[in-house]
């Protein structure tokens, strides 16, 4: 086998059905093109200690500790799949990556939350995961437009992830994940013939979005051709595998699934289920009036939320809106770190709140934070400042995350009557 390789963990918690959870262990995306066969082969056993290793990293043993799971009755099998894609130039992608849900938390009318939402992007699927800016639709309603046109321009997606199959890897992966895989930009795409069906254009002019690349002009990741012209059929696939899924495993579910449009060269599209895992969302019955939210001393209100229960918590540690810069988001990332550990060995649990999306990879549209950096948070919050708003963190791991953990979970739209803070 020469193909690259995809490493990665099934845990008996990671994949449980009554608290699953997604990211907390490591992948490995390997070229596994050395000319030696010793070579390929170590790379390979390195990538399956270091998968098996991740179970003992502090992210896993933050989320162990948050659970109450014992980390000493973990099992792990180790999945080996060929990375979907082809070769495009000098580095191998899929057209097509993406997850999801088949319960939408955040509905925009005419949407109801049993549409379901789905979340894609260009390149591999690290991108969506990782809680990078993505197109989103509804599989029931794919010609739907979600966002007007001079949004959808401000925020489609501008780099992507992909495999460069000329470097060579690291003779020891312990550098990490993002060794394995490198970021392009959109427009290196476009020479690779990629962005026929997924792009279009759009008309500063006239505040509009033509679909293809006949024109110049923004490039806008919006699978036009795909969703609105049915050139495959694409969200139909999603919305029967949601269907199927949902009514076997009895609640809502999630699915990471990429799409290859030219498989092998042969112009043949291929859909690619890769994972399903169920979507959890439990709480205690509270009932509240509309008196109760228009109270004097209300500390945050939104109609953007998750989760119900109630908490006695007595902590509040949040972004300094005066003082937020997204040039330093890594460094309050660590700086969360210790304010973290103060309040875990005090046993305190807190509400947090932060500007743009948290756990995020991309240091520019939110704090990056780990989840072991912020294990102690009952409430998660994001929240826009006048000149940073950016979409929730719908289809990431981190969101998959806090809602089987049942952490509750607030979006601040700024300027929003709805949304106090």
């Amino acid at each position: 086998v020469t193909c690259p390789l995809a490493v990665r963990s099934s845990g008996l918690f990671e994949d449980m059905l009554l608290q699953p959870f997604a990211g907390i262990y490591s992948t490995y995306i390997i070229p596994n093109n050395h000319p030696d066969l010793n070579v390929r082969f170590k790379q390979l056993m390195d990538a399956v200690r270091l998968v098996y290793a991740s179970v003992f990293s502090p992210r896993s043993r933050a989320y162990f500790d948050a659970v109450g799971y014992k980390i000493e009755e973990e099992r792990m099998a180790v999945i080996i799949q060929e990375v979907v894609g082809g070769r495009h130039g000098r580095y191998h992608y899929p057209h097509l990556s993406g997850t999801a849900q088949s319960f939408n938390y955040y509905p925009v009318m005419p949407l109801k939350p049993e549409d379901g939402i789905a979340t894609a992007a260009l390149g591999l699927g690290s991108y969506v995961v990782e809680g990078e800016q993505a197109f989103r639709f509804s599989p029931r309603y794919p010609k739907l437009d979600l966002l007007a046109p001079e949004y959808q321009a401000k925020s489609s997606q501008r780099f992507f992830y992909a495999l460069d199959l000329e470097r060579t890897m690291p003779d020891d992966l312990r550098e990490g994940e993002e060794s394995c895989y490198t970021r392009l930009e959109i427009a290196e795409a476009e020479p690779h013939g990629v962005l026929t069906h997924l792009a279009s254009v759009y008309d500063i002019e006239n505040h509009r979005i033509e679909p293809g690349l006949s024109r110049r002009g923004p490039r806008i990741i919006n699978l036009a051709n795909i969703l609105k012209y049915d050139q495959v059929p694409l969200a139909h696939a999603i919305e029967v595998l949601l269907e199927i899924g949902e009514r076997s495993m009895g609640n809502p579910v999630e699915i990471e699934y990429a799409l290859d449009l030219d498989t092998g060269g042969t112009g043949t599209p291929t859909f690619y289920l890769l994972q399903m895992k169920p979507l959890i969302q439990k709480g205690d019955e509270v009932s509240l009036t509309d008196d109760d939210l228009r109270a004097d001393g209300l500390l945050l209100r939104t109609d953007h939320a998750m989760g119900n229960g109630r908490e006695d918590i007595r902590d509040l540690v949040f972004a300094d809106p005066a003082l937020f810069n997204t040039a330093e988001t890594v460094e309050m990332a660590a700086e969360l770190e210790e304010i973290n550990a103060t309040l875990k060995a005090e046993g305190r649990r807190h509400i947090l709140v932060g500007f743009g999306r948290w756990g995020t990879r991309d240091r520019w549209i939110g704090i990056p934070a780990q989840f072991n950096q912020i294990s102690q948070a009952r409430v998660i919050v994001e929240a826009g400042l006048e000149h940073f708003q950016v979409d929730s963190s719908l289809g990431s791991h981190f969101f998959h995350n806090i809602t089987s953990m049942n952490i509750g979970y607030f979006t601040i739209r700024w300027g929003s009557p709805n949304h106090v803070i």
